[in-house]
């Protein structure tokens, strides 16, 4: 075993499923749908081995295995994990050369525990880390491009047996594309994407993404067999703001150009009461106003939780009743630059406001609990 390596267990797919959905900030796909593909892995006796960034060679050959689309999508049409598989192999060939790890490219529900599935059927190791720190919903918005890394060469695989190599101009196209081709594929793929040497990958990761998301499960699941309120311990071990607490009273949802987007009102209750929050959502939730005023927005964290569990609430997954609190988290340092925000910011979706960091916005609002 390499210094830092780590087996997965199957309590840990349990936590990583909550953290990464925590993290995933409402995207990223279903964490129940990705938590049964992992732990079906290691039922069959393989082994799940996670690796620091710090220890992989210069020279190593790293793929990024993924899921693209809509993930409403997938609650009608489930993956079967071989289109992953199926993905990262045609990659391969392409290249004429195996992957000697495969990353996540976000933290989010299912592409937490896509590469994860891939990692541990194939016999390849995982790197313990991924290009966003939370989810985004567009291929360009990763740390690998800020550090000029290629999307491209990249595959696709859908469940019928297709897949599709693309090499586009720059990262951009691959996203126009990908999204493309994606939809004609029913709604969602299965990708392999952003693929690079260890040394470039140790400058561009945001590391310990996935001990981190199975720290904060973890942390609600004690929480909960101790009496103690899970939200606390989200806002413990994320250093988060807690934005507001009601109940979902609208939902409006619809699909553009292969994206879930829409808008989610939330009635105050407690001391929240008389207020309401909006939160809009491009697959991810992307800003949150009370009252009209903007209190959280990206490339900085939103997150759902369910009031009584501290469970995390995937856009897909909203619905009207349900009683929530909304917490807000701060962004890994790299979307905060210039050049960043150009490409995750608020105005890059189409919002008339400026970026600023969540821990000013709550202390100017005074909703940061």
């Amino acid at each position: 075993m390499e210094k830092g390596e780590y087996r997965l267990r199957k309590e840990d797919v349990e936590d990583l499923a909550v953290g990464a959905a925590i993290l995933g900030t409402g995207g990223g796909g279903d964490p129940y749908i990705g938590k049964l593909m992992v732990t079906q892995v290691l039922e069959k006796g393989k082994e799940i081995v996670l690796v620091p960034p710090e220890s992989v060679p210069d020279e190593a050959f790293i793929i990024t295995s993924a899921f693209m689309g809509t993930p409403v999508t997938l609650i009608e049409k489930l993956p079967s994990g071989l289109e992953a598989l199926r993905a990262l192999e045609a990659l391969e060939s392409y290249f004429g050369r195996r992957a000697d790890y495969i990353t996540p490219v976000e933290a989010g529900g299912l592409n937490s525990t896509i590469p994860l599935y891939v990692g541990g059927l194939s016999g390849r190791p995982v790197l313990d880390g991924d290009g966003m720190g939370r989810a985004f919903p567009e291929l360009q918005m990763v740390t690998f491009h800020l550090y000029g890394i290629k999307a491209t060469p990249m595959s696709l695989a859908d469940e019928k047996g297709n897949s599709v190599i693309l090499d586009t101009i720059d990262n951009f196209w691959a996203e126009k594309i990908a999204r493309v081709v994606t939809i004609r594929m029913g709604g969602w793929a299965s990708i392999a994407i952003y693929s690079m040497e260890g040394r470039q990958y140790k400058r561009a990761v945001i590391p310990r993404t996935i001990t981190k998301a199975i720290e904060i499960g973890r942390a609600v699941r004690d929480a909960k067999k101790h009496g103690r309120n899970p939200l606390d311990a989200v806002l413990d071990v994320t250093r988060g703001f807690k934005l507001f607490e009601g109940k979902m009273v609208d939902v409006s949802r619809w699909i553009v150009a292969g994206f879930a987007k829409g808008e989610v009102k939330i009635e105050g209750l407690n001391e929240y009461r008389g207020k309401t929050m909006k939160i809009s959502f491009q697959n991810e939730n992307l800003v949150a106003e009370v009252d009209g005023e903007v209190v959280a927005s990206v490339p900085d964290l939103i997150v759902v939780l369910d009031l009584e569990t501290g469970e995390p609430i995937t856009t897909e997954r909203h619905r009207y009743g349900y009683r929530v609190s909304v917490i807000g988290i701060p962004c890994d340092a790299k979307w905060r630059t210039p050049e960043a925000l150009k490409i995750v910011g608020p105005r890059y979706f189409g919002y008339d406001i400026e970026y600023v960091p969540i821990e000013e916005r709550v202390k100017k609002a005074g909703v940061g609990g």
